[in-house]
């Protein structure tokens, strides 16, 4: 299995043909589609969703995404009726040609209870994608795709959640707001030193095997 990395909170899944896209958001490079049919949505926010780029591939090829109600009403508003399968935690459904356990179902809070959303962690085969929560599955996790910086976000939580886990792993995501000169310094120091795992960085646009 192939875990190939870009800009943010997005990551793609390949494996012997298989292909699955997790979270373009605006930031997301248009090469993260190539190949892709099925994507799996963590929740609406627009640095995990960008409609408009999904409505040009669609325009190409049939798309389809799984993800919580919500965006599937934004979906059809903007032009994508039929292309959204709901899904909520606890579901098991295939995607991609890849097994997906949904897991979580909120948002990490803000403050003062906001954003108050929908959102779901994805455990495709032993990789967990958690979208903007720290939520702890009880499926087995082999990689991490841990958070590293955000407006709800704790560097003690993320630490937290991936001793709790205890993946074989860990890669940092949803990661735009840091500076690599000392952001991604500081985030992956504290990872390396206290993360309980094995811990690296993906630059983006490369790629590991899981």
């Amino acid at each position: 299995m192939r875990l190939v990395k870009f800009t943010h909170a997005c990551v793609r899944i390949e494996d012997a043909g298989r292909r699955l896209l997790i979270d373009p958001g605006v930031w997301t490079e248009p090469a993260a589609f190539d190949g892709v049919t099925d994507i799996l949505v963590t929740h609406e926010h627009d640095d995990h969703l960008d409609l408009a780029r999904i409505v040009a591939v669609a325009a190409s090829r049939p798309v389809r995404l799984f993800a919580p109600e919500p965006v599937r009403d934004l979906a059809e508003k903007a032009g994508l009726a039929g292309t959204v399968t709901v899904v909520a935690a606890g579901a098991e459904f295939s995607a991609g040609g890849f097994r997906v356990a949904a897991v979580g179902g909120e948002h990490a809070e803000i403050y003062d209870g906001l954003p108050g959303c929908a959102n779901l962690g994805y455990v495709i085969e032993g990789v967990y994608h958690p979208g903007d929560s720290y939520f702890v599955p009880r499926q087995r996790v082999t990689t991490l795709l841990v958070p590293a910086a955000a407006p709800w976000g704790k560097l003690r939580e993320a630490l937290d959640m991936t001793r709790a886990i205890a993946p074989g792993r860990a890669f940092p995501i949803h990661d735009r707001a840091l500076s690599p000169d000392v952001g991604y310094e500081n985030f992956d120091g504290w990872m390396e030193y206290q993360g309980g795992t094995e811990y690296a960085r993906i630059p983006v646009g490369d790629s590991v095997t899981l």
